[in-house]
């Protein structure tokens, strides 16, 4: 097992390793005077891990209940998010209570949101399931729900108690659902770590798993570290998220978040070459790794559609969108683009 601390306004551990679901009741009971833990999972993801989580979590003395919602982006909502507060209400969960996230980066992401919500914030601990969820949205405190006009407009920084990540559960994920995350990793080695970059390449889906998602953290937690709350250092983080979401939100949520990021990274650093920002060699490098694992490397949306997005995107800064674009394998400018020249750039990386 490694373990990465991680230092924020709440300074936590992510563990990372083999057979660690059945540790977490301990290990929850270890927090404090806990007396009940809000189990939010969903319906792919529970009967999985649902049984285990809740006996472990039994044995060690705590009352537990559980709040399952239909699986899906489509679920992070408002109407889900205020059904699970009104659940911690009808259940009388308190402040020394705890919610724990069992699931990949939606659940993370409700749970998470309505943990700092639910009587001005309880702890949570998050337990992700997927590979996206472990290297990414379970690390660092960004929580949200969508809205009609986009994807994370309504959330909260707030960071977790607890990461526990087992490497076990990536064995059930869908082979499309383990590149989603795939798409994440890569995006962490194009940002920071050529010599990670270099071990993807070589070894594909192959690589091995409790190293990768460990150094994954690591880079995040040095981000997070710096920039906690997005306004400097960490929006890099958001490589490929633009024009991602803007793919996400135009396929009606029917194309991946790591499908839709691995397009918006191609289509970034194409548009970076186009412009001079980066040499041909990172360009065919970045289309490269992505092509090894099998992710999209182009969409079949309109620019003009895709810009549509981009004006809802919460990293819109009133008439500019930082776009985050590729000089070389672990080097990323953060490019601030007027809204009126974000159509012209997409059309260039399409």
């Amino acid at each position: 097992m490694n373990t990465v601390h991680v230092t924020a306004s709440r300074s936590y551990d992510v563990l990372i390793g083999s057979g660690l679901l059945s540790t977490v009741g301990q290990r929850a009971a270890a927090m404090g005077n806990v007396k009940k833990v809000c189990i939010v999972s969903e319906s792919t993801v529970w009967p999985l891990y649902g049984a285990s989580v809740r006996k472990s979590l039994s044995d060690a003395g705590l009352e537990t209940c559980e709040f399952i919602f239909p699986a899906g982006e489509k679920s992070k909502n408002g109407q889900t998010f205020l059904s699970l507060l009104n659940f911690l209400a009808e259940n009388r969960l308190t402040r020394a209570d705890l919610i724990l996230a069992l699931g990949g980066g939606v659940v993370g992401d409700l749970a998470g949101f309505a943990a700092a919500s639910f009587l001005r914030g309880i702890p949570f601990i998050q337990v992700p399931t997927t590979l996206l969820a472990a290297v990414d949205s379970s690390v660092g405190g960004k929580t949200a729900i969508d809205l009609p006009a986009g994807k994370n407009l309504a959330g909260a920084f707030y960071q977790p108690s607890l990461v526990l990540c087992d490497i076990d559960t990536l064995n059930t994920l869908p082979a499309e659902t383990f590149r989603d995350g795939c798409a994440e990793v890569i995006k962490y080695c194009i940002l920071y770590d050529p010599a990670l970059f270099a071990h993807l390449l070589e070894r594909g889906l192959s690589f091995d798993r409790e190293a990768v998602i460990t150094r994954c953290v690591e880079l995040k937690r040095d981000v997070v570290a710096q920039d906690e709350f997005d306004t400097g250092a960490r929006m890099r983080l958001n490589l490929g998220h633009t024009v991602g979401h803007g793919i996400e939100a135009q396929s009606n949520f029917e194309i991946s978040h790591g499908q839709a990021v691995a397009a918006g990274m191609a289509i970034v650093t194409r548009a970076g070459y186009a412009l001079g920002i980066c040499e041909q060699e990172t360009r065919d490098a970045v289309l490269s790794v992505l092509r090894v694992f099998g992710l999209p490397v182009a969409c079949k949306y309109r620019a003009e559609d895709l810009y549509r997005s981009a004006l809802s995107d919460k990293k819109r800064s009133g008439g500019t969108v930082n776009l985050i674009v590729p000089r070389r394998i672990g080097d990323c400018v953060i490019r601030p683009t007027p809204v009126d020249e974000m159509q012209s750039f997409i059309q260039a990386g399409l």
